[in-house]
């Protein structure tokens, strides 16, 4: 009996930068499981989209599938958008088994990409010297998922003894700007932004705008297709195929 089938569900962008990583991402996920069907799907604005996908697979004979939400947010999308949209393609094919996972939300070890994006970025400034750093996300409505970035921000910056804010591109404040005039207030002049982004985007280019105008030293690229994020993927694929085994 042929293993479940993984669709890597990400939300989708109207730059074509966010599903190229979006699919180089995928393509690490394949090179870790070649023996696995794993396909790239999106909720909006980019193809394919998660009808597509699963109507592919059932067509191929699989009747299990298990959706890896690429999302590092626990808010809306993944509350709201991702359990509709796998329960509308329950209804839609009689037998089908699909089950979504815990989104890839905030796991301890993407802070190591983090470091290493901030790296990249400080080596490529020619930046030697840091007093402060900046956590960018997204931001949301709901507070909570805030509240997670914020801890996230914490937990960064006690590991580099440095102090910390964290700082959101919509709905919440402080934006990165903000953010990085309150540490300039005090003094401080060798402030970077690590960004917790999955993939490129307008969210992430007007964050890192705001933070250099500001006078950030350096803003680093987002996650993107990094081994541990398709680590982390596997992981949740895991999961969700055992859950599909009847009791």
């Amino acid at each position: 009996m042929a293993a479940p089938a993984l669709v890597a569900l990400a939300h989708g962008s109207r730059d074509p930068r966010s599903a190229a990583t979006i699919n180089a991402l995928v393509a690490e996920v394949r090179a870790m499981r070649p023996d696995l069907r794993i396909e790239a799907a999106f909720l909006d604005l980019s193809r394919p989209s998660f009808s597509t996908v699963v109507d592919r697979l059932v067509k191929a004979g699989f009747d299990e599938i298990v959706v890896v939400p690429l999302l590092l947010s626990d808010a809306f999308h993944a509350k709201i958008d991702v359990p509709s949209a796998v329960a509308e393609q329950a209804a839609r094919h009689e037998g089908l088994q699909i089950r979504a996972t815990a989104i890839l939300g905030h796991e301890m070890s993407f802070l190591e990409v983090l470091d290493q994006r901030l790296r990249e970025a400080l080596s490529a400034a020619r930046c030697r010297e840091l007093d402060a750093l900046v956590l960018a996300a997204a931001g949301s409505s709901d507070p909570l998922a805030n509240q997670a970035v914020a801890r996230l921000a914490r937990v960064w910056g006690a590991h580099h003894k440095l102090p910390v804010k964290a700082a959101y591109a919509s709905t919440a404040p402080p934006a990165t700007g903000e953010a990085v005039r309150a540490f300039r207030n005090e003094g401080r002049r060798h402030i970077a932004v690590a960004s917790l982004f999955l993939a490129p985007g307008s969210l992430i280019d007007r964050a890192s705008e705001l933070a250099l105008e500001a006078g950030a030293v350096a803003v680093s690229e987002p996650l993107g297709a990094h081994p541990e994020l398709a680590r982390t993927i596997l992981a949740r694929y895991a999961v969700g195929a055992v859950e599909l085994v009847p009791v």
